[in-house]
């Protein structure tokens, strides 16, 4: 069973969906998107290319995009840019790898202002639960990372909660293999890593008509 990685930074691989560290694509599947950190007030200049490369086979979501209330520009920039990012999303019908920082506020307005929206996996889950289940009814999904591996972590008890179809795992930035991630799911949740493998493959199917490489 082919266990995937929803999202990573650590390198190409055809069971990852790698997040472009520029705007050079690679032959295997990755997201792209313009990360709030990187945002200036020329980001739309980013877009033609972004939406190029949004063409291409291998293009599976766009991402990570979103909110950063620490390291960000202003609410108005970074609202801006997500709505563009996002209609192109749609536009192409990927999923966006969402990153959201003391930014809830901001993904809330857009939801209600965009109920149609292309799906939200909300990547490196950690928050506290009851914020989790506010947004199960809105076309919003939960990747979960490393947190997992620490007891009592919000990202544990809220994969303990989570709706299995709105489940995923990932590596993000950290030298975990997503192998003992979900390995750590397995207990957590008590089904064996086949089960899990198929679930994430399955629930992915529900959000995007792009297959995964096998």
């Amino acid at each position: 069973m082919r266990l995937i990685d929803f999202h990573t930074h650590q390198s190409p691989q055809s069971n990852r969906l790698y997040n472009l560290p520029n705007l050079d694509p690679v032959s295997s599947p990755f997201s792209i998107g313009i990360h709030p950190w990187y945002l200036n007030e020329n980001w739309q200049q980013q877009l033609e290319t972004i939406e190029s490369h949004l063409k291409l086979p291998q293009a599976f979501a766009l991402g990570e995009i979103g909110f950063d209330g620490i390291k960000g520009p202003s609410e108005s920039i970074q609202q801006a840019a997500f709505q563009a990012q996002a209609d192109l999303a749609k536009t192409h019908e990927l999923p966006i790898i969402l990153h959201c920082v003391k930014g809830l506020h901001l993904l809330q307005v857009y939801l209600k202002k965009n109920p149609d929206t292309a799906p939200i996996i909300w990547h490196g889950w950690n928050l506290k639960p009851a914020i989790a289940a506010s947004l199960v009814n809105y076309p919003v999904y939960f990747s979960f990372g490393k947190q997992l591996l620490y007891a009592d972590s919000n990202a544990q008890n809220w994969l303990k909660a989570c709706p299995m179809e709105k489940i995923f795992f990932e590596t993000d930035d950290s030298a975990v293999a997503i192998e003992e991630i979900y390995q750590q799911a397995s207990v957590i949740l008590g089904r064996s890593l086949e089960e899990l493998g198929a679930l994430t493959a399955s629930n992915w199917k529900t959000i995007s008509k792009k297959h995964w490489y096998e």
